[in-house]
């Protein structure tokens, strides 16, 4: 990513990637699909009240991946293998040590946590087996993201895809056979998604021992090299930290719409499944822009990663408008998807409503964060994103909501942290011109 035209680069990067986060939400939101016309609404209201936790116990993984895909991006871009073969085994260690850990403590709290965020009586055990059973395979989701993080740090990310492809075929034959055949109901959607995990980590992990790329995998040397390790916590922490904190934010906003009852909580939960196939694909281009600076960089094209960053933006821009109008134009048909219940439709209709018509700010605010992160300079997107997604909607939830109480309340919140959001970072990066630290960014 270091030659050639910068949209060429991008584009070719990035669309294997949202191809891969479209997919990956694809096989998430069949459950969804299945167990809603099949199962029944409580079941669907079920899956959807594990949304909120599932993200926030891997968000820290997420964030992991983050910090070693930049460190990785920025050695290949300086071409320094023997960096790279430690930043890459490292990366694993982490991830293998931390998927046994999430494991255990997601089996082993998910009720208590869910009884804590106020679930609804009537799909308490329901959503209960389902979190248990996802955790239990857990593992193999956060080392496929460090597998996936790797390949897409060496720009590989066909491979990804592929892999992703295949789980995504996998998933929805399991769903379709045990629940629809067997009828094993919400217990048959976590094991499908499971299984398909277990699926996309074996082929990913197989293909990089296999290449003869800097970033082959040695299994006998993956071990957590001190110096590198530091590195990729430098900037997977501030990742980390910031993930599991909004994701905590999102937690008490799950809260607060369980209190509406389960047409509310199966209405939204169908809604967060269509709005993921909006915002997946942001996070991959955020994650491409990351790329891109880390990779220029490292090979020290300052030019190149200004250009990058530009170019990016326009991209999430035409992207989410574009797809918020489709969301718009189509929102009946899209929740019906889900279910035939009148009232969990229009909650669902609402949420589009409020969120799609301005996607753009939360698209802009991920790509400049991302290429922020890119430089190695993770602390500024933290604080951010911190700021706008997490303390913002934490104070909303405790002052606003209790005087408006109404779900259109907490729906418009959205739409305004991104907005706070936008700002601040561009205020950073203005301020960053104006003390002329770097031409729009300066490599650290």
């Amino acid at each position: 990513m270091t030659e050639g035209r910068i949209f060429s680069c991008l584009w070719r990067f990035v669309v294997p990637i949202v191809l891969g986060n479209v997919l990956q939400q694809l096989y998430n939101t069949v459950d969804s699909v299945i167990v809603g016309n099949y199962v029944g609404a409580n079941a669907l209201a079920a899956v959807g009240a594990s949304t909120f936790l599932i993200n926030l116990l891997i968000s820290f993984s997420q964030g992991a991946a983050i910090g070693a895909g930049v460190i990785i991006a920025q050695f290949l871009g300086a071409r320094e293998r023997f960096k790279v073969f430690k930043s890459v085994h490292t990366a694993y260690a982490m991830a293998f040590l931390l998927g046994i850990v999430l494991s255990i403590f997601g089996v082993l709290f998910c009720r208590t946590i869910l009884i804590w965020m106020n679930t609804p009586a009537e799909i308490l055990d329901e959503s209960e087996l389902y979190l248990k059973i996802y955790f239990a395979g857990l593992f193999f989701s956060i080392a496929y993201n460090m597998s996936a993080g790797i390949l897409n740090a060496a720009g590989n990310s066909k491979r990804a895809l592929l892999y992703l492809a295949v789980a995504s075929v996998v998933n929805v034959a399991l769903d379709v056979l045990l629940i629809c055949v067997l009828d094993f109901g919400v217990e048959g959607a976590a094991l499908a998604t499971t299984v398909s995990q277990v699926v996309s980590f074996v082929l990913a992990f197989s293909f990089l021992i296999r290449t003869n790329g800097f970033y082959k995998v040695r299994p006998l040397y993956i071990k957590i090299y001190r110096d590198f390790a530091w590195k990729i916590l430098k900037i997977g922490v501030p990742a980390g930290v910031q993930n599991m904190v909004i994701g905590f934010a999102n937690v008490l906003v799950q809260v607060s719409v369980n209190s509406f009852g389960p047409i509310a909580v199966a209405g939204f939960g169908a809604y967060l499944k269509i709005d993921g196939f909006n915002i997946m694909p942001i996070l991959g281009l955020s994650l491409a822009a990351s790329t891109f600076v880390g990779q220029n960089a490292g090979a020290y094209k300052l030019d190149r990663v200004k250009k990058g960053c530009l170019v990016s933006v326009a991209m999430v821009c035409i992207y989410t408008v574009l797809t918020g109008a489709v969301m718009l134009l189509f929102s009946r048909e899209l929740i019906l998807l889900f279910t035939n219940d009148r009232e969990v439709v229009e909650y669902g209709r609402k949420a589009i409503f409020y969120f799609a018509p301005f996607y753009f700010a939360v698209g802009i605010l991920n790509v400049l964060c991302g290429s922020v992160r890119g430089l190695g300079r993770a602390t500024a997107p933290m604080v951010v994103m911190l700021l706008s997604l997490c303390v913002f909607r934490v104070i909303w939830l405790h002052w606003v909501l209790p005087i408006y109480n109404k779900i259109d309340t907490v729906l418009v919140m959205y739409p305004i942290s991104w907005f706070i959001g936008c700002t601040l970072i561009l205020g950073y990066i203005a301020l960053l011109r104006k003390r002329q630290r770097f031409c729009l960014f300066k490599a650290s």
